[in-house]
């Protein structure tokens, strides 16, 4: 008798099969759900640059080119034009104060000082001879009251005596009338000649007190005029290097043209133009600090020039101790400029990521192969350092190097 046999509900196809789907369905929610779908992109890790995030002081400082100048110049510009008669120092000659440069030669100017100097001579004379007439006068008037003191005194006893023997009859009276009309009339006339020379004095003293005073301006005027001639001789003001144009004899020079300069030799300064946009924040006081063969040197803003040329203005920087052996002037240094203090914040090298990120994100490694983007915030800059305000924090390591070629890539692989 035939035995039926049941028929297996499991067999081992059905559970490879659902099994297989299962996985499969597992796979397919695992990625819908836990999967990275952000979009990747693989790139060699030899061509880009890692930085690591780290604390440190940070100075804020714009670079800038300053130009070494001496420490003081003086220009030689010229009071009086006329020809060159003589050139006496060479350019690049080491002078002495009141060593002649050079000379020049003025006809014209010549004969116009030898008048001026003839009519203030005469001025002045004429103003000694007016000084010599009021001295004569006050010596008559002097004489004068003398002479009428004198014929007083002999007047005087004699007028009492014949009063006297008038009033015993002992004389006539026509003759102590004639005694007594001499002698009042000698009294009347001291007093008005003493009147008159008090006046006169007074008036003595103030003219005297004016040509006292216009014969010094006018001395002095002559003094002027004949230092105009000196004016034709150009002198170094001060010890120092000469450094003039090409200058000959027989040369044209106008009032005013620029014969040359005369510098103090050894002391420096650094004249540095910069951008009308820190005007602000440029004092007197800043530092700074340049390198030359390969040792560094610290300089202080001693002045600010006011004007503002072409969007730049200048200032002047004195080396602080030491200045560098062997610059010359119109040699170039590469700047630094501290904008303010120094503090310790969290600082980022600075790279070409910014130009495409404008520092709002970056990609920070995760692993030794993985970089995956972030958003941060950064704060003040300088060539250096970004200083990061958010998103970063010491020990982070960051690709620092160009994003151009990055595109909407969330996520980098690195080989």
């Amino acid at each position: 008798m035939d035995k039926q046999i049941k028929k297996k509900k499991w067999t081992v196809k059905r559970l490879a099969t659902y099994g297989g789907i299962s996985v499969l369905v597992i796979f397919v929610a695992y990625q819908l759900i836990f999967a990275d779908r952000r979009q990747k992109l693989k790139i060699e890790k030899d061509k880009i640059t890692i930085s690591t995030v780290a604390r440190g002081v940070f100075q804020e400082f714009i670079p800038q080119t300053g130009t070494v100048e001496p420490s003081r110049t003086v220009y030689l510009d010229a009071v009086e034009g006329g020809k060159i008669k003589r050139v006496v120092a060479e350019s690049g000659a080491m002078l002495k104060a009141g060593d002649i440069i050079l000379e020049l030669s003025n006809l014209n100017r010549e004969l116009d000082v030898l008048n001026q100097e003839a009519q203030l001579t005469e001025t002045i004379n004429r103003g000694r001879d007016t000084r010599l007439g009021i001295t004569k006068n006050d010596l008559e008037q002097r004489q004068t009251l003398a002479l009428i003191d004198n014929q007083l005194a002999i007047l005087e006893p004699q007028f009492k005596r014949e009063k006297q023997l008038f009033e015993k009859k002992l004389i006539s009276k026509q003759a102590f009338e004639k005694t007594e009309a001499d002698y009042k009339y000698n009294m009347e006339r001291r007093r008005i000649t003493y009147e008159v020379y008090r006046n006169d004095s007074i008036d003595r003293i103030r003219q005297i007190k004016d040509l006292n005073l216009s014969e010094r301006k006018l001395t002095q005027n002559l003094e002027g005029v004949g230092q105009i001639l000196d004016n034709l001789v150009i002198r170094a003001p001060m010890d120092g290097q000469l450094s003039r144009p090409q200058l000959d004899a027989g040369q044209n020079v106008t009032p005013g043209q620029r014969l040359g300069q005369v510098d103090i030799v050894g002391s420096y300064k650094v004249r540095v133009p910069i951008d009308e946009l820190y005007l602000p924040r440029i004092t007197t006081g800043l530092h700074a600090t340049t390198s030359f063969n390969n040792k560094d040197y610290e300089l202080e803003i001693m002045y600010i020039y006011p004007t503002i040329e072409n969007g730049r203005f200048f200032v002047d920087m004195n080396f602080i101790g030491e200045a560098p052996g062997g610059i010359r002037r119109g040699q170039s240094l590469r700047l630094r400029i501290e904008l303010g203090q120094s503090s310790e914040e969290l600082l980022l090298p600075v790279g070409g990521f910014y130009k495409d990120t404008g520092g709002n994100w970056v990609f920070v490694m995760e692993g030794e192969n993985k970089a995956v983007r972030r958003d941060i915030k950064l704060g003040r800059k300088n060539t250096e350092n970004f200083e990061v305000l958010e998103g970063l924090k010491p020990g982070d390591k960051v690709i620092t190097s160009s994003y151009e070629n990055f595109g909407d890539s969330e996520v980098l692989l690195l080989d």
